[in-house]
């Protein structure tokens, strides 16, 4: 769940900031539940079936449905990447290092935090380095917010304006990133241990789900009300051209070097946890739908085409960035696509829950139809607020 607070949506929650103010943050807020509602269930599928989501969607609805969520997951993953990438060379060109150096060093940490061989060691690199993503609630502080102008700005919502709704898509896709469906859910089942302790590792993923659906809201929050305390001055909306000038503008209370380095810890955190999250759930979701092997557990030699796919989606997202300019409007467009393909993903989730889940397990009752009801509003918002403000970059 920290992955989710990842390079790019802080570049999507610092353009809403800077563009709408704080009228986006009850927007963003407001999307907890569904999130929760939506990894919950990845976590059900994963402890009760030991199998990951395109591997039931292949056996379940057929290898052209399986295909389309390769197809989904492969756009939302290759897209992610380069806003990460995107992230560490912004961080790194805030210091004045290139990203013929930064870019490298990223791809070598992140091959050799997955070739540790261990899930567990990959899950404890990746949070100690996701920890860096605290630093954005200090970035907040410093902004110094002007409270009653927060409360008078997120009453005045213009739904109508076309600006409002692609950006509101975008804060939308950025929250339902596709492939964080496909790794938790690979997650849960690598590591589960077999139904017979469903119950009691249900508990415990749900309470850090929520925990974690709640804490990477507040983090995306936070960037959002700095920028709009700091970017959005005097109610003017200002476009923002690169990850150094959103740093250089929200830490501005803290002095060059010291708000740099906070701003730059968290970022090139959530890049890194990002980019761990998003190519393995790539690696994993091709395995499930094409049938190699996947496991963090199995040695490179065992397991060569998820290794290759990893490798190849880093390198290949890696070198990209490597030979583009740094677009902000390419991080917020790539967020808008995710927006696009969440309806698939909810309805698939919903269907292979209330088809292959145990029936003591499967969702019932009001909690079914909060899961319809709020994923269909959400989901036909993204699309409204994509097709109506959508634009060439």
């Amino acid at each position: 769940m920290l992955a989710d607070c990842d390079a790019g949506n802080v570049v999507t929650a610092a353009q809403a900031g800077a563009q709408t103010g704080l009228r986006l943050l009850p927007v963003l807020l407001a999307l907890v539940p569904l999130l929760y509602m939506v990894q919950e269930l990845t976590v059900r599928l994963g402890i009760f079936t030991g199998r990951g989501f395109g591997e039931l969607v292949r056996a379940r609805f057929g290898p052209l449905c399986a295909g389309l969520a390769a197809a989904g997951l492969i756009v939302a993953v290759l897209g992610s990447l380069v806003t990460e990438f995107t992230g560490v060379a912004g961080v790194g060109e805030m210091f004045g290092v290139s990203r013929v150096v930064s870019l490298p060093l990223a791809v070598v940490a992140l091959f050799g935090i997955v070739l540790t061989g261990s899930h567990r060691r990959v899950d404890r690199i990746a949070i100690a380095i996701g920890v860096f993503d605290l630093a954005f609630f200090a970035v907040a502080w410093s902004a110094r917010p002007q409270f009653h102008l927060m409360v008078r700005e997120m009453t005045h919502l213009p739904i109508g304006d076309r600006e409002f709704g692609y950006l509101a898509a975008a804060l939308i896709g950025a929250t339902f990133n596709p492939w964080m469906v496909f790794y938790q859910q690979a997650a849960v089942a690598d590591t589960a241990g077999g139904a017979a302790s469903g119950a009691k590792n249900l508990a415990s993923a749900r309470i850090e789900t929520a925990v974690g659906a709640v804490l990477t809201q507040l983090l995306t929050g936070a960037v959002l009300l700095a920028a709009a305390a700091t970017l959005s001055a005097h109610g003017q909306p200002r476009s923002l051209g690169s990850i150094g000038e959103i740093g250089n503008a929200l830490v501005a209370e803290l002095g060059p070097f010291a708000g740099r380095l906070l701003f730059g810890a968290g970022v090139l955190g959530a890049a890194l946890v990002a980019a761990i999250v998003s190519s393995l759930a790539l690696a994993w979701g091709l395995g499930e739908v094409f049938g190699y092997k996947t496991s963090l557990e199995a040695r490179p030699t065992r397991a060569p085409w998820f290794y290759a796919a990893y490798a190849l989606s880093v390198a290949g997202s890696a070198c990209f960035v490597w030979l583009s300019p740094d677009l902000v409007s390419l991080n917020v467009a790539a967020q808008v696509v995710n927006a696009l393909m969440l309806p698939f993903v909810v309805v698939m989730l919903v269907a292979l829950s209330m088809t292959v889940l145990p029936k003591a397990h499967r969702p019932q009752g009001l909690y079914l139809w909060l899961v319809i009801v709020v994923g269909s509003i959400v989901s036909a918002a993204g699309v409204w607020g994509a097709i109506r403000g959508w634009r060439p970059l």
